[in-house]
């Protein structure tokens, strides 16, 4: 005779959910005098009546789906110890996006892939005047896709003042050093360009444009960062800047992330490490602050 499960009443295994999800809220974070203003507002703008239904914590990137669609996020290890281990399928998605305010890095990784579940949607985005990468397959056979220190190329060659500096390694960074005054700051440096990142405590004031991985965003840098670049055109960069205008207000000028455009696709890449499908899945975009 197979073994019944001790399955709680319907109302008491709702009231443990709750308690178990104690672990994701974090009620020591609300003053908006602190840096945690960035966060609650990213939050607080995603509905309440919006549930979870699948998530994967990759290798390399992880996602969430949602009911609205699915977000993703590059997976940054380290950290405080995970507090959170229970399964948050079914649960909110503002509840897991709470998740983007965890000191372990792995949880942060979640809750700003939950951020982008709902903000990376093109119904969104289209009324902040996104545009999107239409990839351009070239006459060697390798296709362009939208590049943001590209597409800014122009404005720093027609400006005066040339110092850019790139907080993340990112692919081909150093052809900026072609053009302009290039600083890299790189938390594990491994490259001749890349100084150590606390330098931007004395390099991004006097910079004139700054490109920073939206990793900051997991790693809870980002509201700094953007502090002491207030001076500069500032460019958040990559498939985890979550793409809300909240950010501008912020001190951004500029949001250069991504929305899924197979989830299928994305959902096989991230499972399986594939990285060449996961690039395929993703639609490059990008919103720019409103100076009118």
């Amino acid at each position: 005779m197979a073994a019944r499960r001790n399955t709680p009443p319907r109302g008491e295994k709702a009231a443990m959910k709750r308690s178990e999800n104690e672990a994701v809220r974090r009620p020591d974070t609300r003053d908006d005098a602190t840096p945690w203003k960035l966060y609650n507002r990213l939050i607080e703008g995603i509905p309440e009546d919006i549930a979870v239904r699948d998530y994967c914590l990759g290798m390399h990137w992880s996602y969430v789906e949602a009911d609205c669609g699915m977000g993703v996020s590059f997976t940054c290890k380290g950290g405080a110890r995970r507090a959170c281990k229970q399964d948050l399928r079914g649960t909110g998605l503002r509840e897991m996006a709470e998740l983007a305010k965890s000191w372990c890095f792995e949880e942060a990784t979640l809750g700003v892939a939950a951020l982008n579940a709902y903000y990376a949607r093109k119904e969104l985005l289209d009324p902040l005047g996104a545009t999107y990468d239409e990839p351009i397959e070239l006459p060697d056979g390798t296709v362009r896709k939208m590049d943001a220190f590209e597409l800014y190329r122009p404005r720093i060659e027609a400006s005066e003042r040339k110092n850019v500096t790139v907080v993340g390694h990112f692919p081909h960074v150093d052809r900026i050093a072609e053009y302009a005054n290039l600083t890299v700051l790189e938390r594990n440096c491994s490259q001749e360009l890349d100084t150590p990142d606390p330098a931007c405590e004395y390099v991004l004031p006097d910079t004139d444009f700054a490109f920073i991985t939206g990793v900051t965003i997991i790693n809870k840098t980002a509201p700094r960062l953007l502090e002491l670049a207030r001076n500069a055109t500032t460019v958040l960069v990559g498939p985890s800047v979550v793409m809300s205008s909240v950010l501008f207000e912020q001190g951004a000028d500029a949001l250069a992330g991504s929305v899924v455009a197979d989830p299928e696709k994305t959902r096989f890449a991230i499972k399986n490490g594939a990285g060449q499908f996961f690039g395929e899945a993703l639609q490059m975009t990008m919103i720019e602050r409103d100076r009118a």
